[in-house]
């Protein structure tokens, strides 16, 4: 084959034209979907591949920071009247909280959101758990440590800083690689199939699943979940020809690297894409019926890539799935209302298609969110705080519980460090670290994963550091 040179100016500038308005957009969303991994840099760890041996974590983003106080509520008398009190005109009226009953009472009675009817009967049935007062922490922390600075996480009580945080679980660093991504770094070679990632993002590049080896892999809800160079999988003659300039520009052999390179990704990329979806029209149908909504249908596109997973030849996954609107500075009541209703629909619909799929308790869903906010009101929403609650489903959780410690609710209470910003008794380390054990990891493993832990919990100690994973 001849060889042909061009200035990279050119190498782009053929693309473009030559592919009538393929556009550079599209190059580099398939750059960012490549999928591709760094062989040379992988960890010592015998492949294997057991159809038998699936497992998935499903990380939903609560952007906004979700005021989770009024998500998991006190409902008894007396702690209600704290709550009340507190909450002035941002509280839920008492009798429209749903009950729930945790297996392990702390003498305090509780309810949910009413807009959380499915979540309620997940917690009853034993598929759901919440993790109480869970927050970004470099180590265990009181209001004297607060007020003296001591070893608090950068940018506390800021929206990109904390979102940052529950992303990596290394509060004390904004430059640190996600804990999702240092989880897959260690266990990608699970996964017979190395040309897709572990690592499947909804909401394309993220922090969460970045690591040294492994990057997020980018799809869509929309049809069959791949990014494809526009067009390039319609039948038209416009875009057949487009098609044919594309795939004879990557059949050419270039002198310059970069070039070359390009060229390489971009074909990879379309090929990763290709097969990606194919994998998804070929997996097993799904007949659960998923909401309109956005969450709703990048969760279904979520079951529909763990129902190819056979196809696909992976035994590991990670999602990320993100639902905004939760900074309620405003309208709260309304607004936060919409977003329980939509959360609780979509997370129902899933659990209920892994359900179907015969794979729930292998699939384990998870929330996280910038923070929780301010108990007291300021007019009309609440403004940003600190520690909240989480929530997780799937039948491989030891539910009907509340992990960790619910704290009191009224104004100056130990963990207030002023207008009810309240200091997290659970840390986040404690909280991924559960779901990386599940996932695969070792306790040996951890210390990568999770630079701060043992200021937690001490690996070695064997379980697990809150014992909601079964």
């Amino acid at each position: 084959m001849s060889k042909h040179k061009h200035t990279r100016r050119q190498f782009l500038g053929r693309t473009t034209m030559g592919c009538a308005s393929l556009g550079l957009t599209s190059l580099f969303s398939g750059i960012t979907n490549m999928g591709l991994l760094n062989a040379a840099a992988a960890a010592n760890r015998p492949v294997y591949n057991s159809s038998n041996n699936y497992k998935a974590l499903v990380c939903i983003m609560l952007n906004g920071g979700n005021d989770s106080y009024n998500m998991l509520v006190p409902r008894g008398s007396n702690e209600y009247a704290e709550y009340a009190t507190v909450r002035t005109n941002l509280a839920l009226d008492q009798s429209s909280l749903l009950p729930i009953n945790p297996l392990n009472p702390d003498g305090k009675s509780y309810g949910l959101h009413p807009n959380l009817g499915n979540m309620q009967t997940l917690f009853e049935s034993g598929d759901a758990a919440f993790i109480a007062n869970v927050g970004a922490l470099v180590q265990p922390t009181t209001v004297a440590d607060f007020q003296a600075g001591s070893n608090l996480p950068v940018g506390l009580f800021s929206h990109p800083d904390q979102r940052t945080h529950w992303q990596t679980s290394v509060p004390q660093d904004l430059d640190a690689l996600g804990w999702g991504g240092r989880l897959a770094d260690i266990l990608y070679t699970n996964n017979q199939n190395q040309d897709i990632s572990m690592n499947i993002s909804l909401n394309g590049i993220n922090v969460f699943q970045r690591g040294n080896i492994i990057k997020e892999y980018a799809i869509s809800p929309e049809g069959n979940g791949s990014i494809l160079i526009e067009g390039y999988d319609q039948t038209d003659l416009r875009n057949v020809l487009k098609r044919q300039t594309l795939d004879n520009m990557l059949d050419q052999t270039y002198n310059n690297v970069l070039e070359t390179a390009y060229s390489n990704t971009v074909d990879a990329s379309n090929n990763n894409s290709l097969e990606f979806s194919s994998a998804i029209a070929n997996g097993t149908p799904i007949t659960t019926v998923f909401g309109d909504d956005p969450l709703s249908q990048k969760l279904l596109m979520v079951a529909k890539t763990i129902a190819a997973r056979s196809v696909l030849n992976v035994s590991n996954q990670t999602f990320f799935v993100e639902l905004g609107g939760f900074d309620n500075h405003n309208n709260f009541l309304i607004e936060h209302a919409d977003l329980m209703a939509t959360l609780d629909a979509a997370v129902s619909s899933f659990y209920n298609a892994m359900v179907e799929l015969g794979i729930n308790n292998d699939v384990t869903t998870f929330t996280m969110s910038d923070f929780s906010r301010k108990l007291v009101s300021n007019g009309d929403g609440s403004d940003h705080a600190w520690g909240g609650h989480s929530l997780v489903i799937g039948g491989a959780v030891d539910g009907q519980k509340i992990y960790g410690q619910y704290p009191d609710l009224y104004l100056g209470n130990p963990l207030d460090t002023g207008s009810t910003r309240l200091i997290p008794t659970t840390s986040c380390d404690e909280y991924f670290a559960e779901l990386a054990l599940w996932f695969g990891a070792s306790s040996s493993d951890l210390d990568q994963i999770f630079p701060n832990i043992n200021n937690f919990w001490t690996p070695s100690s064997g379980g697990g550091p809150l014992g909601f994973m079964s």
